[in-house]
């Protein structure tokens, strides 16, 4: 289940094979700690597979738990994960390729490409393919539009055709393009499928001929058809009463997430950014700047990939989830340092096993400690509210959104708020103000009155859906 790997062959960059023996048995010491950092996973878990590579040179690649728990086979560090939104990154670099080429602009208004998208002339300024890939497009997310309906994630199969026609539902944006910044896969999904219009190639084959294969990526691919059997591949578990059950992406949108791979494959990419074979030294730099917005502010991400700091050093990186895998790329250029974890666990939190792995490797570098929160920095807890008994009777009824295709009815229980959602969902409501309430696993709902005070609808708020408006059914 553990296997530490050293290469330094002749074709190996010449910086990584000056690596002496004594740096060679100096990392010893480190791969124990790694060893240490994921010691919880065993042979009766799932797990997680770890790489690191040091000036271009992969010097550890080790894997822990199990694969399959059915049938006993462990992860190895050829086992193949899902990265989750790891996967942001490449879908940023088709587009970036296809730039290079001179077949379009990140810059094209998105709807020069998409005409089924609305054209949204009330806001200032086009929705742009940057935008999306900034996440400052304003585009709510569809993931969270088909959970209001009561199908998210994984409770269907859905395809870059659901994506695009929840999208072309939508008659408002969470906010001008260019203003403010919410993560939405929805971009993501939007910009590969302008890959495949732009380039006539699917997707998943315009990327294995432009990034996987150039690159060596030979055990990775896009999850563009989920029941595709993908050798070697670990099933994702989430926990559960006595143990692990199966939690597995059952959907084929791909392009926000769904990329198929490897640890070994991760490092091959991330030191393509230091020694290009795909793109030239422009498209690296678009790729790693981070955004701003229209008034000049700037942001920290970039293209598929977060520009931050981690304990004073510079840190290019992100992080996946989807189903039960959990996921963690990051990059320390100058350190020239790169850790991938990849696990098929719910509960795994590869982001904390990525720094621990990356400070066994290069503890000295990382001589700065977290900012604590500001004192007072921390919003204190909304004192409780109780409505007037003489408002509920105002609230129920059924209330409709032709944006999510979905009705949702407001009842009194028991004396108690409640929403109830074909075919059978009951959902709390807890009251937080006047005609507000927060609603678990739906969202906060703050009900809309007209001049005669009477309820008309309301407006629900997630954290990538902002203002969806519910009108009153008569």
């Amino acid at each position: 289940m553990k296997r530490h790997l050293f290469f330094c062959t002749a074709a190996a960059a010449a910086l990584a094979c000056s690596l002496s023996f004594a740096q060679a048995v100096a990392e010893r010491p480190a791969a124990a700690q790694v060893d240490g950092i994921f010691a919880r996973w065993t042979a009766s878990t799932p797990g997680c597979a770890v790489g690191v590579a040091v000036a271009g040179a992969p010097v550890l690649e080790r894997a822990y738990g199990m694969a399959n728990l059915a049938d006993d086979v462990p992860n190895s560090a050829e086992t193949i994960f899902e990265a989750g939104s790891v996967s942001k990154q490449f879908t940023a670099a088709a587009v970036l390729l296809l730039a290079r080429d001179g077949k379009l602009s990140l810059d094209d208004p998105v709807r020069k490409y998409l005409p089924e998208l609305p054209a949204y002339a009330e806001y200032e300024v086009p929705l742009t393919i940057r935008h999306m890939l900034t996440h400052t497009s304003g585009l709510r997310d569809w993931g969270e539009l088909a959970g209001i309906a009561g199908w998210p994630r994984g409770s269907r199969v859905h395809t870059h055709d659901h994506v695009l026609d929840i999208a072309s539902r939508q008659r408002a944006l969470n906010f001008t393009p260019g203003t403010n910044w919410s993560y939405s896969n929805t971009g993501y999904n939007l910009a590969a499928i302008i890959v495949s219009r732009v380039s006539g190639q699917p997707f998943a084959e315009f990327s294995q001929e432009r990034i996987f294969k150039p690159l060596g990526m030979t055990r990775t691919s896009w999850r563009d058809d989920y029941t595709r059997v993908v050798r070697h591949r670990a099933i994702a578990y989430e926990p559960s009463a006595g143990g692990y059950r199966e939690e597995m992406p059952f959907e084929n949108v791909h392009g926000n997430g769904g990329l198929l791979t490897t640890v070994g494959d991760l490092l091959r990419w991330n030191e393509n950014f230091v020694s290009p074979k795909v793109g030239d030294q422009a498209f690296l730099a678009d790729e790693q700047t981070p955004g701003h917005f229209n008034d000049g502010r700037p942001h920290d991400y970039a293209l598929g990939l977060y520009v931050r700091t981690y304990r004073g050093v510079r840190e290019v990186s992100h992080s996946g989830a989807t189903a039960g895998y959990r996921a963690f790329l990051a990059r320390y250029p100058d350190q020239r340092l790169s850790v991938a974890v990849l696990c098929n666990a719910a509960s795994a939190n590869p982001t904390q096993y990525a720094h621990a792995v990356a400070t066994a490797y290069a503890g000295s570098a990382f001589t700065a400690t977290e900012p604590s929160p500001a004192a007072g920095g921390r919003a204190a807890a909304a004192a409780p509210f109780s409505p007037d008994a003489a408002d509920l009777p105002s609230y129920p009824g059924r209330y409709t959104n032709d944006e999510a295709e979905t009705e949702l009815t407001i009842a009194l229980d028991s004396g108690a708020l409640v929403v109830k959602r074909r075919p059978g969902t009951v959902l709390a409501m807890h009251a937080t103000g006047k005609d507000a309430f927060m609603v678990p696993s739906l969202g906060a709902v703050t009900f809309r009155r007209d001049g005669r005070g009477e309820v008309t609808g309301f407006s629900l708020k997630l954290d990538r859906v902002w203002d969806l408006r519910f009108q009153r059914r008569p």
